[in-house]
């Protein structure tokens, strides 16, 4: 598996205004836009940082996996998850099978900026929810 570099540190938000205030308001960064991905059930705004951007994410659904987040998490959100963009994601998927490692998703779907998109369970890093992520 080639690992290219950190692609964003996702972090869960009861709002995208709110949330926004310190990115922007405090550290100065410039939202990049914000997308809906109905299938995750998420809104995501972007604050690209060097290579490398800051996700907020908010769910738009109580049964959505950031919404489930942030009610383990003492109803407050946090760091979710950091993905790391890959040169071929099906082939990092095949090597991860093939090591043993858990998997949340074995096939690629499509996340928010239209990239293919997987998870690694958390149960097999050591706690941390890692994404993998291949542009499109």
């Amino acid at each position: 598996m080639k690992i290219l570099k950190i692609d964003h540190l996702g972090i869960a938000v009861k709002s995208l205004e709110e949330g926004s205030k310190f990115w922007s308001d405090v550290l100065g960064l410039k939202l990049h836009g914000t997308e809906t991905v109905e299938e995750q059930k998420v809104t995501t705004a972007f604050f690209p940082v060097g290579e490398s951007e800051v996700e907020l994410l908010v769910s738009t659904s109580p049964d959505g996996p950031v919404a489930k987040f942030i009610e383990k998490n003492g109803g407050r959100g946090g760091f979710q998850h950091v993905a790391f963009q890959v040169e071929n994601i099906e082939e990092a998927l095949a090597e991860l099978k093939e090591k043993g490692v858990a998997l949340i998703d074995e096939t690629p779907r499509i996340g928010a900026g239209n990239c293919k998109i997987a998870f690694i369970h958390p149960k097999a890093t050591g706690g941390v929810l890692v994404e993998l992520s291949q542009r499109m």
